[in-house]
């Protein structure tokens, strides 16, 4: 969405902050033993409690005959996005890496915003390379959104740190606008060329979500019809922040 006034501004900021806080408080409950279902259910209460709504439970996409069905994905390894934690079935283990992507409808207005963390210690020095790699391509990439630069700087910006550490990324699924619906035009591709692409204009609203693999980043869609998994069974890491383009620069809204 492109902001129309200082009050659009002000609900995407308070949704943005109790977002921050829900995924904050998921993180911290994630742990070897914990269940994705546990995270959904904690979840829910936690938007139901602020007076909100689910952003993703029962979304529908173009293609889509049945809503999604959980309000929050919980995807683990080499599930890389779109798993719904109260179906899944995940009990999370020792090591695992950790995807939560999080959305929320307040007073009208969409946010949306994933962590990726290890539960308990890191299996391998490559798993913890992967999650601090693919938040430093996001911060990277939200600095690239700014007015008078284009959607191509911002996902030149995330594969430049692909490549430096010698990343996977899919090139399917990227990041995208979002306000007024869960998931508008723009899209935002984590790769791209510099100059290139739609320009960014003061007021724009959109998610930046780099999305990485230790391996080739080629993905299928798992029996669910949902969870995005790779074809080489590779581990993934996912973050994404909902970005507010002002004059002054990138404005992060999902933030305590």
């Amino acid at each position: 969405m492109i902001v129309q006034n200082t009050g659009e501004v002000e609900i995407l900021r308070e949704g943005g902050r109790r977002l921050a806080r829900h995924v904050r408080i998921l993180k911290d409950m994630v742990a070897p033993g914990v269940s994705s279902a546990y995270l959904e259910t904690r979840a829910r209460e936690l938007v139901a409690k602020d007076g909100d709504e689910m952003a993703f439970l029962g979304y529908k996409g173009k293609k889509d005959t049945k809503g999604f069905p959980s309000g929050l994905c919980v995807s683990v390894n080499d599930t890389i996005v779109h798993s719904p934690a109260g179906q899944n079935g995940k009990a999370i283990q020792e090591g695992d890496v950790v995807c939560l992507d999080f959305g929320i409808r307040h007073r009208g207005l969409y946010t949306d915003h994933a962590v990726t963390v290890i539960a308990g210690h890191a299996k391998s020095a490559d798993d913890e390379k992967l999650v601090r790699g693919t938040q430093e391509a996001l911060a990277i990439g939200v600095a690239a959104a700014r007015v008078g630069n284009t959607l191509g700087d911002i996902g030149h910006a995330v594969e430049e740190v692909a490549k430096k550490y010698g990343f996977g990324f899919p090139r399917n699924l990227s990041g995208h606008g979002v306000g007024k619906e869960v998931h508008e035009e723009p899209h935002v591709p984590n790769f791209g060329e510099k100059g290139k692409g739609e320009k960014i204009v003061e007021g724009l609203v959109v998610a930046i979500e780099p999305m990485m693999t230790l391996g080739s980043g080629e993905l299928y869609v798992d029996a669910d019809g949902h969870s995005y998994r790779t074809k080489d069974g590779s581990h993934t890491a996912h973050f994404e922040h909902t970005v507010l383009v002002t004059k002054n620069g990138p404005e992060i809204l999902t933030k305590e």
